[in-house]
């Protein structure tokens, strides 16, 4: 029997515990499952580092675009989980590159996969690295030219949820009144049908600064990070974004996705010589790519030694150019940006590259039938030239 002086469990008396159980049922019913307890339980974490130690595993994963399927594809080709999507990975770290977000209806479910991954890898001792492409960036901005009908109904589902997470919130007196989500945003938008208008309303609400799904996933994102030898970016890095500072313009675009700057420069992330524009490494023929722009930048980063990259779809799949020092690994894997076979790229150590593929022409020796119709000026990651491919089954 409870003691007299006992007193009742209430939400009035334990505000935090009956938040956080909101918290968990909006998630679950936007996500279909339970994101692990996470392994830091500062509710303000430092943010990630800009540089990390080589680590004795390390890959790297291109362009998702909404496509859950092929993203769960392309991690299994990794091995990095297993058929009940939990890491495996061990310590190895993972780098995603951006452009989640845009061309599929399934972004929020990506972001809360990467989410429970980072939870899982963390806890094993590996490390998830989530970084901001150009559609994250436009779509902060409010920027929704690629978005589908898909994805629009995905957050108008999530934003009736969360609606309902913070009505069960205000009717607790221990906590304070949840901000209204749609604040200062329009009841209609008259050019489009009610559908599409909630949708619209919905991904505004979600990804501007300082919104619940921007504060919540894209702030922990990196715009540029180094990893032992490799420099990560979307687009690519030009010598005066390495004189501005690497922490800098993590610390920029980050502190504006959380709403406490009001703008970040468009040379950093807008524009066609901004970090998550620049293709200037990525055409096809690399006797047009930039390479002593990019021999300059590397030579300007202590210990880096190549530059990988996303944002440009290489047919080809993951290739280098430049001796190898230009790494791309956007390889349209979205069904609805290409729908091309899931690749991704290995590192082991200080050894050599590896792709790491699902094509199955890599079983019957494709390998020597690529070297064979080789197009002059075309940069390629042969054999012979550094990272080689595995067929691995997905």
């Amino acid at each position: 029997m409870a003691d007299a002086d006992t007193k009742p469990l209430t939400c009035k008396n334990l505000p935090q515990i009956f938040s956080t159980f909101v918290d968990t049922f909006v998630d679950f019913s936007v996500s279909g499952f339970f994101l692990p307890p996470s392994p830091n339980p500062n509710p303000n974490p430092n943010p990630s580092p800009t540089t990390y130690p080589s680590p004795d595993r390390l890959v790297a994963v291109g362009d998702l675009h909404g496509d859950l399927d092929k993203s769960k594809q392309a991690l299994r080709v990794a091995e990095l989980i297993d058929a009940a999507d939990h890491w495996i990975g061990g310590a190895t770290t993972l780098v995603q590159v951006g452009d989640v977000l845009d061309r599929g209806g399934e972004e929020l479910k990506i972001l809360y996969f990467l989410e429970k991954l980072r939870r899982e890898a963390a806890v094993a001792g590996g490390t998830v690295v989530t970084m901001n492409g150009n559609h994250e960036i436009m779509n902060v901005d409010g920027d929704f030219r690629f978005v589908t009908k898909s994805a629009l109904d995905e957050f108008r589902v999530w934003a009736d949820w969360y609606c309902v997470g913070n009505a069960m919130k205000s009717l607790c007196d221990g906590l304070p009144k949840p901000r209204d989500l749609f604040h200062g945003l329009p009841t209609v938008f008259p050019k489009f049908e009610r559908e599409i208008s909630d949708g619209i309303r919905a991904r505004i609400a979600a990804l501007r600064p300082e919104g619940p799904i921007s504060s919540r996933f894209l702030s922990k994102n990196l715009t540029v990070v180094v990893v032992g030898e490799s420099v990560f970016v979307h687009g690519g890095l030009l010598p005066s974004h390495v004189v501005y500072g690497l922490d800098r313009i993590n610390e920029e675009v980050r502190d504006w996705i959380s709403g406490l700057k009001q703008r970040v420069s468009s040379g950093l992330i807008r524009g066609r010589d901004s970090v998550v524009w620049l293709r200037r490494f990525s055409h096809e023929l690399a006797e047009n790519c930039d390479c002593s722009a990019l021999e300059h930048v590397l030579a300007t980063i202590p210990g880096a030694k190549r530059m990988i990259m996303g944002h440009t779809i290489q047919e080809s799949g993951i290739n280098g150019v430049c001796e190898n020092r230009a790494i791309r690994i956007d390889v349209g894997m979205s069904e609805g940006c290409g729908n091309g076979l899931p690749e991704v790229l290995e590192i082991r150590g200080n050894s050599e590259l590896r792709v790491l593929t699902s094509n199955p022409l890599y079983q019957k020796g494709y390998e020597s039938s690529l070297e064979s119709n080789l197009k002059d000026g075309l940069g390629l990651l042969t054999p012979e030239q550094g990272p080689k491919q595995v067929e691995v089954k997905a």
